[in-house]
């Protein structure tokens, strides 16, 4: 996709406060801290226009961000940050939840999964949560340029293996400081806006 327009829309904690209309929307969970701010900046090719919080579990509405008029790019709170207290996580939950379950416009699931590390029990939660449900989505492993790349797909091997990801499902590796996996997941994202239309 040739981006020329991308800009932060609207934040959400409710859905009277969604935006209107019917663009297909693409979500991004994963853990605090896992990078979606800084994939949502690599994918609109803009510094800076999702924030990039030094403290894991700062994002903790959801954010739209719309590209080309056309379509939005949702950002959603991470899950697993440890110091947020238990009511606050059952707040975070509740709205998250509510966005994943009932959001028509929703095409797509990105998750997140830093490929220097075995996925967490929360990421292992959420891919059981995807599997439930009747939404498409893909998995991309982040931070692949701190890996050799032997290593990184050695360690995606390990990721789909766990989370006993679906063999139809796309796993890319992405690295928002080399720019690798953008065309790919952007491929992945097209096809899915098609298929809605």
């Amino acid at each position: 996709m040739i981006i020329k327009k991308a800009e932060h829309e609207i934040t959400a904690v409710r859905r009277d406060q969604y935006p209107e209309g019917n663009r297909p929307e693409i979500a991004f969970v994963g853990r605090s801290n896992v990078g979606k701010s800084s994939m949502i900046n690599a994918l609109c090719n803009r510094k800076g226009i999702a924030r990039v919080g030094q403290t894991p579990g700062k994002t903790r509405v959801l954010n739209f961000y719309t590209v080309n008029d056309e379509i939005y790019l949702v950002d959603l709170p991470g899950y697993g940050y440890a110091k947020a207290g238990l009511e606050q996580k059952k707040i975070w939950n509740r709205f998250t939840d509510n966005y994943l379950n009932i959001r028509e416009q929703l095409v797509l699931i990105v998750l997140l999964i830093d490929i220097r590390h075995a996925p967490s029990v929360e990421d292992a939660k959420m891919m059981d949560w995807l599997k439930e449900r009747d939404i498409p989505y893909a998995v991309c492993g982040v931070k692949c340029d701190k890996l050799s790349n032997n290593k990184a797909i050695l360690s995606a091997r390990k990721i789909v293996s766990m989370l006993e990801v679906e063999p139809d499902t796309p796993f890319i590796l992405f690295s928002a400081t080399k720019k690798q996996g953008i065309e790919e997941l952007w491929e992945v994202i097209d096809f899915y806006i098609s298929d809605s239309e």
